[in-house]
């Protein structure tokens, strides 16, 4: 069974919470970006974008380098795979489960079916 991180799932769940988090990203995954083109993007202040960007870095999602005056941002290191993996077995696990009520509902059905024949008889 694979180990997962709380913090580190907490910090990536929290970054990827905000729509203008996930906005961010997906600009990102077109071409790297300073704070400030990104504040204007996002109609935002410097300040405000400067702290969703520092919450997408701690998650890993994002770096950024200053050269001179510009703070440039690019995706980060983290891939999101451990998130994936532990999304997918939740996903796995509760179609088992749909796939079981599923399963009685049918069952129920083809009953009262059955049931319901035998009545007109």
């Amino acid at each position: 069974m694979v180990q997962y991180s709380p913090a580190h799932f907490s910090a990536s769940f929290a970054a990827l919470s905000d729509v203008t988090r996930r906005g961010v990203l997906e600009q990102l995954a077109r071409a790297d970006a300073s704070i400030t083109d990104l504040a204007d993007k996002f109609g935002m202040t410097l300040t405000g974008m400067k702290k969703h960007v520092g919450i997408l870095e701690e998650a890993g999602l994002v770096t950024t380098e200053k050269v001179g005056r510009v703070r440039t941002c690019k995706l980060g290191s983290c891939r999101l795979e451990e998130e994936a993996a532990w999304i997918e077995r939740y996903h796995q696990l509760w179609a088992a489960r749909f796939d079981e009520l599923d399963t009685v509902v049918d069952e129920l059905k083809r009953k009262e079916k059955a049931s319901g024949r035998k009545k007109r008889i």
